[in-house]
């Protein structure tokens, strides 16, 4: 009873923290559409390593695709790693229609590939300094799926309107706690389900075209860091995607981060934040 006391109580430090920050507001805000949600916040790099060349970081929030969960939460962590020297874009996307309902198909997806096919241009406006050869992805819970998903919309099904003739010109994919596995977080019930959600009522259909694990490999290079005590995403989630990543020829990085949950990551307040930019860094360089 301790122990469950214990670890709720972790939590819910943890979670205060991160949700205690003051919104970190970006330096432009750029439409990629026409919808309030179809928007890239451009942060400009700053601090050391701050100069022209330096990599462009693409941010994609979590929160269960749900629309009370929106990028203000990780603008902190958007400008700490500005203030690493990375230029940074953070995505926003439409989520659920609200309430407890988690996504909205194609409308999430369609917005993703949009915001990823735009960047380019839009970087160049915003944020010139960055260097669009040094383009890593990241993202946190539903916004690691999202990013290991827009990295690899190559191999999408044939037919899918979001597949790419080729692989996405970026270094590679740091994904924070993904739900990266949707078999794995059926059984765990993650999020309260919320990626079958996500799918709608031709879920089975659909796994083919965003389950991340459906779509290895892929060819880009991806890590994985996750905390060891994250209730939110257990670390089986990341497990599972990282084994099939393996059977199908891919070496994977794995960082688990010990007596850690799930809003440490990407919490400038944390020891596991810094871990995290030290991740990007090399995928960036």
């Amino acid at each position: 009873m301790g122990a469950a006391r214990s670890a709720a109580e972790r939590e819910a430090a943890e979670e205060s923290s991160l949700f205690g920050h003051p919104e970190a507001a970006p330096d432009t805000t750029v439409a990629y559409g026409p919808d309030p949600d179809q928007v890239v916040d451009f942060y400009a790099p700053r601090g050391p390593g701050a100069a022209p060349g330096t990599p462009l970081v693409v941010v994609v929030h979590g929160g269960a695709w749900r629309a009370a969960h929106d990028r203000l939460h990780i603008s902190p962590f958007a400008a700490f790693l500005a203030g690493r020297g990375f230029a940074v874009a953070s995505v926003e996307y439409r989520r659920g229609n609200g309430g407890q309902v988690a996504g909205r198909w194609p409308d999430t997806f369609d917005d993703i590939a949009a915001a990823f096919d735009a960047l380019p241009e839009l970087a160049a406006e915003a944020v010139p300094e960055a260097d669009p050869g040094r383009t890593v992805l990241t993202g946190h819970s539903a916004g690691g799926h999202l990013a290991l998903w827009a990295a690899a919309r190559h191999v999408l099904p044939a037919g899918s309107p979001w597949r790419l003739p080729e692989a996405p010109a970026v270094r590679g994919v740091v994904a924070l706690a993904p739900i990266a596995d949707f078999a794995t977080s059926a059984e765990l019930n993650v999020c309260g389900g919320a990626f079958a959600q996500l799918l709608g009522e031709e879920y089975e259909e659909r796994l083919a075209h965003a389950d991340p694990t459906a779509l290895l490999p892929t060819g880009m290079a991806t890590t994985l860091v996750q905390g060891t005590v994250d209730t939110e995403v257990p670390p089986a989630v990341a497990e599972a995607y990282a084994d099939a990543a393996t059977a199908a020829g891919e070496t994977p990085g794995f960082t688990l981060v010990d007596g850690v949950g799930h809003f440490p990551l990407i919490d400038p307040a944390s020891a596991a934040c810094a871990l995290v930019a030290e991740e990007i860094a090399q995928l960036a360089w």
